[in-house]
């Protein structure tokens, strides 16, 4: 993923209501990725791009505040209860993430026991997986809660991007810039094969764009107060093919995302 820290940029706007600290705080909780349980302080000030001193009384105050904790044993830091606390807020109030369990189990108990269906929503240059019922078979997607996917070239990130309104869509292309400026281009040709997809079919594909063995399809949510989210099917390539997603997902994936945008 690279680099995540985006405070140079901010204040190059010149935001005086903007508060340094705090968003390099929230950097460094960016660090961790899904399956690495421990960083190191340089391994935290390289992902940054701050100094380690720097890192250090970020640290500090983190394990302070309960949203980091030390270990012992090799002075790396791991997310803490804290942090927990913060996410199942969110998700609380995301009440889709409830009405969405049982549409999810329909999808996942589906004729293909390969699909994994689940509902995410974009933040930053990444899908973020809030709502997630996994296929029945052993071997599956290691997709949980707090999953993120590629915003621009999974189907779920490419259908949020599709309902986004101008403005969320430009912030979106914003961070697209900042965090991945070398494939830009790409996320630029991505959104638009996306948008005249949806156009056409209703739904956002990616096969294998993202990763070369996974297929899957996803509609946009967009609910009554504005919110956009997207619900996805999917799975292994070898397992899920593009023609049964397309013909026998893809009409429960549309009529689910009616339901939970409370559509009529």
């Amino acid at each position: 993923m690279g680099n995540v820290h985006l405070v140079p940029d901010i204040e190059e706007d010149k935001d005086r209501n903007f508060v340094t600290a705090l968003a390099r705080g929230l950097d460094v909780l960016r660090c961790f990725r899904p399956h690495e349980a421990l960083l190191s302080n340089s391994e935290i000030a390289a992902r940054t791009g701050l100094p380690k001193p720097t890192v250090s009384r970020l640290l500090h105050t983190l394990c302070k505040l309960d949203y980091l904790t030390c270990d012992e044993a090799t002075g790396n830091y791991r997310l803490s209860s804290g942090v927990l606390t913060l996410g199942f807020g969110v998700i609380a109030g995301m009440e889709i993430a409830d009405r969405a369990k049982d549409i999810l189990l329909e999808l996942r108990d589906g004729p293909n026991s390969y699909i994994t269906a689940a509902v995410a929503q974009a933040h930053m240059t990444d899908a973020v997986y809030i709502a997630v019922e996994r296929s029945r078979e052993d071997i599956s997607l290691a997709i949980t809660i707090g999953a993120r996917l590629p915003l621009f070239f999974s189907a779920i990130g490419r259908a949020n991007l599709v309902a986004m309104s101008d403005a969320d869509l430009e912030t979106a292309f914003d961070y697209g810039a900042k965090l991945l400026p070398d494939s830009f281009a790409a996320q630029k040709a991505s959104y638009a094969s996306a948008k005249a997809e949806y156009a056409q079919k209703g739904y956002c594909s990616s096969f294998g764009d993202w990763r070369k063995d996974v297929h899957g399809i996803a509609v946009p949510i967009k609910t009554l107060d504005g919110r956009v989210f997207a619900i996805n099917a999917g799975g292994p390539a070898i397992n899920v093919k593009q023609k049964q997603l397309e013909t026998v997902y893809a009409p429960r994936l549309i009529a689910a995302a009616k339901t939970l945008s409370l559509q009529p």
